[in-house]
């Protein structure tokens, strides 16, 4: 068996430069996203990757991407959970079937890898997982209620997992990134906002700190000295305070 990183949400922001970074390691990768032409544009340009065109929100997709993966030869060694999506607006406007969706993706999607890469790598004792979270991971998010849920998910699992597979020799870490120069806002609904503009960080460094995280088997990775401080905050304000603050941003 061939060992692999495998990417989800391969095709734009934070998922291109994971591909660029582990390809530079030496990994072979196999990228994952629904945007087939940018794959395998990406996938040429690194020449040791191949494109897995899939819609991960779909039910059971995660199965049918590492049944893919399988018949290829392959077996996970690194697994970066990257593929998500927000939405802002409010909770009882929003379109009730893309919320759904997002949950799918976000939670359903990224627990089903991670739940079929793990045996394999206990049995190997090795591996590596990197689950792709957010600052909105810290506290309740008015206006964008069902994507802070789904990252806090995210934490609470990934630290969870890194607890049970540290003694098999396998890291596990949770990249919370602030706000990101990606197409994450575009597609969100707040493309353009000013505050986030000014205060967002850009992919390269962002993925960095996640990998050099993931390296030295962190736990929790908050990128960029402010987005720690935002995050250090929520444990210390009481939750009202936090909720309301959330809920103040203007997008």
């Amino acid at each position: 068996m061939t060992r692999v990183a495998l990417i989800t949400g391969a095709s734009a922001g934070l998922g291109i430069e994971f591909a660029r970074r582990l390809a530079k390691r030496g990994h072979r990768l196999v990228l994952a996203a629904r945007r087939t032409d940018r794959l395998d544009a990406l996938a040429k340009e690194l020449g040791n990757a191949r494109a897995v065109g899939i819609d991960l929100s779909k039910l059971s997709a995660a199965a049918k991407l590492m049944a893919e993966i399988q018949t290829a030869g392959e077996e996970v060694d690194i697994l970066v959970n990257n593929a998500g999506f927000g939405l802002i607006g409010q909770f009882a406007e929003l379109d009730a079937e893309r919320l759904r969706q997002m949950i799918d993706l976000n939670v359903g999607t990224l627990t089903d890898l991670c739940r079929s890469v793990a045996p394999g790598m206990i049995a190997r004792k090795s591996g590596a997982i990197l689950n792709v979270a957010s600052t909105a991971a810290f506290q309740p998010g008015p206006k964008m209620a069902v994507y802070f849920a789904t990252k806090a998910f995210v934490l609470s699992l990934s630290e969870a997992l890194h607890e049970e597979l540290k003694p098999h020799g396998i890291k596990v870490s949770c990249l919370c990134p602030g706000p990101t120069r990606t197409e994450f806002g575009d597609v969100a609904g707040f493309g353009g906002n000013g505050l986030f503009d000014r205060v967002a960080m850009n992919a390269k460094d962002v993925v960095e700190a996640g990998l050099k995280g993931l390296d030295r088997n962190r736990a929790v990775v908050v990128a960029g000295w402010m987005n720690k401080l935002v995050a250090a905050s929520t444990r210390f304000a009481p939750r009202p305070i936090a909720r309301k603050i959330a809920g103040s941003i203007k997008y």
